[in-house]
């Protein structure tokens, strides 16, 4: 653990003489593997109000992020949460909680989030009200004002999103750029597979809210190419 404290240290004390990026990081215990690398412009880990915190249980929790104003707010407060974040510019914006509760967990997570740039934000809690076990996570965003929302709160989940919202010129989000909304919410166990949703988007200027809940798998496979959609799916049993 000092040896990893000492790298993230280093990391930080070269960036501020060249640029704005901080790190808090207020980690307890247990197999930390933690590899932050930051390149750039006003990159955060945490913030003045959240540390990142993380706590214990056997983590991996590599970050990467090169220029412009990215960040991550965390919480993890555990166990076997895996990892991989990948940013190369732009304002990218990530607020991840895993499960908020004082004695929660999330249950073998395995996130992959990669972006190339534009002004992505993503919101992801994951099992905040239940457990998210052998949840598998990645997006790939490639461009443009992506806006990812998920809440991951079921078991068994299985959430592939891949955006790439080439050159829209629809409206959707806060700032009326070309972002789309995604919403998705995954509730109870499913059966032998779990519940999964395989989204495939391409235009900017929707909206998608996808919920699951039963006791039996419901599986979402969907390819979308174009703008202003609006997109509601409900799966219960």
């Amino acid at each position: 653990m000092l040896n990893k404290l000492t790298i993230i240290l280093f990391t930080l004390l070269f960036g501020v003489n060249v640029y704005a990026n901080d790190i808090y990081i207020d980690q307890v215990g247990d197999s930390l593997d933690l590899d932050i690398v930051q390149d750039g412009q006003n990159n955060k880990i945490g913030t003045s109000l959240v540390d990142a915190d993380f706590d214990g249980d056997n983590m991996t929790f590599s970050i990467t992020q090169t220029g412009n104003t990215n960040e991550i707010t965390a919480d993890i407060q555990g166990n076997t949460y895996t990892g991989t974040w990948a940013f190369t510019g732009n304002s990218n914006t990530v607020d991840l909680l895993c499960d908020s509760s004082a004695n929660g967990n999330c249950e073998t997570v395995t996130l992959n989030i990669t972006t190339t740039g534009d002004s992505n934000a993503y919101t992801i809690n994951i099992g905040e009200t239940g457990d998210a076990e052998n949840a598998t996570i990645a997006f790939t965003v490639t461009g443009d004002n992506s806006v990812i929302n998920t809440d991951v709160d079921g078991t068994n989940s299985d959430i592939t999103v891949t955006m790439n919202n080439s050159a829209s010129l629809a409206t959707t989000s806060a700032n009326s750029d070309e972002g789309n909304q995604l919403d998705l919410t995954q509730t109870g166990n499913g059966d032998s597979l779990g519940h999964s949703i395989t989204l495939n988007i391409t235009g900017g200027g929707s909206t998608y809210t996808v919920t699951q809940s039963g006791i039996y798998d419901n599986k979402v496979d969907a390819t979308f190419n174009g703008d202003s959609q609006d997109v509601d799916i409900t799966q219960s049993d």
